[in-house]
């Protein structure tokens, strides 16, 4: 006898279980940081057991920093964050002011949460964006650099070059891909980059051919993403 669920065979059901189980599991969430309410998404991978520690990457949007942003960036990561058993955290701005602007006062609160609700590995976090989502990195990255293995953008800067926040990246591990179309963009971040190299910090600058302010990584330059975050939790090479 064949064994069905509704219109469905028996086995089909347990295959699409079993692939709906297998599957990474986003979680929409809200709290209260720093006297802001903002809403965020997880990304958890596949199979997570709360009691295992797993590699944390800290994702900014662009643009207005809004929950569809937020979104857009989930998906461009999570296929190889889950390969690779990443957790993915993404904040919405809850105030129509960029996290380089009056949002930063989430922070370090809503690190901390990470921090708490997580066995984070290395009790740092990777922190990346493109965009106005770079630049928030970079901003979140040097006023909280203890919480941090790596920044990376894609594109972005530093919006503050004063010497104590430009100092306070010297431990990170920095990665900076810039469209070879983005005239001033690219400007800025060779520049910031010269700046960087002089005072001797872990940077690579990467100039992405036939690319515009939008960096497309595809399936081989986001493995290429995902294995300079492993890098910088062993501990990066000048």
């Amino acid at each position: 006898m064949n064994l069905s669920w509704g219109r469905f065979p028996f086995p089909l059901v347990f295959a699409l279980l079993f692939v709906s189980k297998s599957w990474p599991e986003t979680l929409a969430k809200s709290g209260t940081f720093g006297g802001l309410e903002v809403d965020y998404k997880v990304v958890l991978p596949s199979g997570f057991d709360p009691s295992r520690v797993y590699p944390v990457l800290l994702v900014f949007p662009g643009a207005t920093q809004s929950m569809r942003g937020v979104t857009g960036e989930l998906d461009r990561w999570t296929r190889e964050a889950a390969r690779r058993g990443y957790i993915l955290v993404s904040p919405a701005a809850p105030t129509e002011q960029t996290f380089f602007e009056s949002s930063d006062r989430i922070f370090p609160d809503f690190l901390d949460m990470i921090l708490r609700d997580y066995k984070v590995l290395g009790g740092r976090i990777h922190v990346a964006g493109g965009s106005n989502g770079g630049v928030s990195a970079f901003h979140v990255a040097s006023l909280y650099p203890k919480y941090f293995w790596s920044v990376s953008v894609y594109p972005g800067y530093l919006d503050d070059t004063t010497d104590p926040i430009v100092e306070a990246l010297r431990p990170l591990c920095i990665y900076m891909h810039v469209g070879e179309r983005d005239g001033d963009w690219l400007r800025a971040m060779k520049q910031q980059s010269d700046l960087f190299r002089r005072k001797g910090y872990s940077l690579v600058l990467m100039v992405e051919e036939n690319q515009g302010h939008y960096v497309d990584f595809g399936p081989e330059n986001t493995a290429h993403f995902f294995d300079d975050l492993d890098a910088a939790a062993k501990g990066c090479s000048k």
